[in-house]
């Protein structure tokens, strides 16, 4: 993290999320990928089309091993003339060594961004009025994504207004000071919360190389393409979508427990003795309450019947459809 914006964090107090929320988002990791060649190269490895990402939008798109077991999740957005993939700040490190692998005489940089470009999440029903007294326009759309001098604003697809606003240390402070105004200051749990609720997975060190992109439902989300050239792990996934072969999705649930789950937990069947799935994702939702995405087979799913640790999940209804 930049220490000047770390700096300035010191001298903010995050509350318990309340109405209006923002959120410091240096928890997630940021690649940049540059160079005559980058869009060639990136299309070559991730399962979505990189070629319809215009500057005004982002997409879901995952990064897999040859046996189209997913290594990491990015959310994907061109910028001027480089790509930028968000991801789990955890895998950073990791993914970025591993790309650098394949380029070979490509003409490609690399670069992480997660230290330079700044990142806060903003959620609420007034986000939208103030974000439009900070920049010249704001996006409406899910996953539309405009620039201006002070930054970039991604507007998120959920129906609760949400966006992730990137800028620089010259400016980052006077948009988070004019927020800070009319939204409350709250910790990363917040934002994983929402990120829960809205269905969307995630991919960490605890899960790396366990899901095939459907099992996590990335298809759903769009950040798949068929109709794409050829990707790392492709014929797997391809064979899955085509033969119908998915025999485990992720869902929505809640959980009571004095202590929380741990993403890649083991998910049981009713007798405790047979695995049905594992923890994608968890956040804490009030006392003693964790809301989860957990990655199950499809009959525990429709008998809903899985428990984590002898206490069982009660399912929730995703905002999309599987």
């Amino acid at each position: 993290m930049i220490q000047q914006w770390q700096d300035f964090l010191t001298t903010q107090s995050p509350q318990p999320a309340s109405g209006n929320t923002i959120v410091d988002l240096s928890h997630l990791g940021l690649l940049q990928l540059s160079g005559d060649d980058h869009l060639d190269f990136i299309q070559k490895q991730v399962t979505n089309d990189i070629s319809l990402l215009n500057g005004n939008n982002a997409q879901f798109t995952g990064y897999c091993n040859p046996k189209g077991r997913l290594l990491a999740l990015f959310l994907a957005f061109a910028h001027y003339d480089h790509v930028h993939l968000q991801l789990n700040g955890e895998l950073t490190e990791a993914i970025q060594k591993r790309l650098k692998m394949y380029v070979m005489r490509a003409k490609v940089t690399i670069e992480d961004m997660s230290d330079h470009i700044l990142r806060i999440g903003v959620t609420g029903e007034k986000s939208a009025e103030i974000l439009a007294t900070l920049f010249e326009k704001i996006p409406t759309d899910p996953y539309q994504l405009i620039s201006s001098k002070k930054g970039a604003v991604l507007r998120l697809g959920d129906n609760v207004p949400r966006y992730i606003v990137y800028s620089d240390i010259e400016n980052m402070p006077a948009i988070w000071q004019t927020l800070n105004a009319t939204h409350t200051y709250t910790d990363k749990n917040h934002w994983e919360l929402l990120e829960i609720e809205a269905g969307i997975p995630d991919v960490t060190p605890a899960t790396q190389e366990a899901f095939v992109p459907q099992m996590v439902n990335l298809d759903a989300l769009n950040g798949i393409n068929y109709k794409k050239g050829c990707y790392t792990g492709q014929e797997i996934i391809a064979r899955t979508h085509y033969l119908g072969k998915v025999k485990r999705r992720t869902v929505l649930a809640e959980l009571s427990s004095e202590i929380a789950p741990n993403i890649g937990d083991e998910l049981l069947s009713e007798n405790g003795t047979e695995s049905v799935g594992q923890v994608v994702r968890v956040a804490s939702a009030g006392t003693n309450t964790f809301k989860l995405l957990a990655e199950v087979r499809l009959e525990n799913i429709e008998a809903g019947i899985i428990f984590w640790q002898g206490k069982s999940l009660q399912l929730k209804s995703l905002p999309y459809s599987v």
